[in-house]
């Protein structure tokens, strides 16, 4: 099968696991990373193809950018002010935030008639779904764009409201933190949780895997923005690093 294209340059500003998940489906992109240290780790994880740079300028010929750095309002508000001065006139701009007010990160960038959301969830290559969601200054044009590229790297795209956590995460946290809540009132191993949910209900993944698998931070983090209650045994261990996947331990150990 033939790599999908982007219908138009695209652009990804960061280097985590989203920005690359992001630049393998699409094959062919301008991946910004912070440092030179960054840089050199994400050239070792992404095919050919993809250009790997630290100047943001090299954005500037992209027809579409996507934001994809931390879940943090600060961070994502700074950089997007930064990119909305160096990006072409004509240029898209996205973020792949997943709780973050889109009308605000809108206005940050500058450029609110060009901008959206674009929720694509982890891991890239192997989920379908893009939620897609505007601010109400988005043209008609933006849409459309937006539409084409999901469907040009191959994902299906649903427009949904421009509220935090749009439909998926708002659906999908309060039933993650009851099986926490679960696990802990009836003494249960987080293996015997997950083998229920995934054998008796189908899903890929039970919902402490699925945890550890978002990150124990990020959850906390989507969790405060749309208003939900998080367990105390999750905000512990956050706090004390035991994010999941990404650093090792969760409520499983990664060797």
């Amino acid at each position: 099968m033939s790599q999908p294209t982007p219908s138009e340059p695209l652009g990804i500003v960061g280097s985590g696991a989203i920005a690359c998940g992001l630049a393998r489906v699409a094959g062919t992109a301008t991946l910004w990373a912070r440092s030179e240290e960054s840089a050199e780790r994400t050239r070792a994880k992404v095919a050919e193809g993809i250009a790997v740079t630290t100047d943001l300028s090299d954005l500037s010929g992209c027809g579409i950018v996507v934001e994809a750095v931390a879940e943090e309002m600060a961070t994502k508000r700074a950089l997007l002010a930064e990119l909305g001065r160096v990006v072409g006139p004509d240029t898209l701009m996205a973020t792949v935030t997943s709780s973050l007010p889109v009308s605000e990160l809108a206005e940050a960038s500058g450029h609110p008639d060009r901008f959206a959301a674009l929720h694509v969830f982890n891991p890239v290559h192997r989920m379908e779904l893009v939620e897609l969601a505007f601010p109400d200054a988005a043209a008609a044009e933006t849409h459309e764009r937006m539409r084409v590229l999901c469907e040009s790297i191959g994902k299906t795209a649903v427009e949904v409201p421009c509220v935090p956590g749009f439909v998926v995460n708002r659906l999908l946290f309060p039933y993650l933190f009851s099986a926490v809540e679960l696990m802990e009132d009836q003494g249960l191993e987080p293996e015997a949780v997950d083998t229920c949910m995934h054998l008796g209900a189908h899903h890929p993944l039970g919902p402490l895997a699925l945890l550890d698998l978002v990150g124990l931070d990020v959850s906390v983090a989507i969790a405060d923005a749309i208003g939900i209650d998080v367990p105390a045994r999750v905000r512990e261990m956050a706090s004390d690093g035991k994010l999941g996947r990404k650093s090792g331990e969760g409520f499983y150990s990664y060797g």
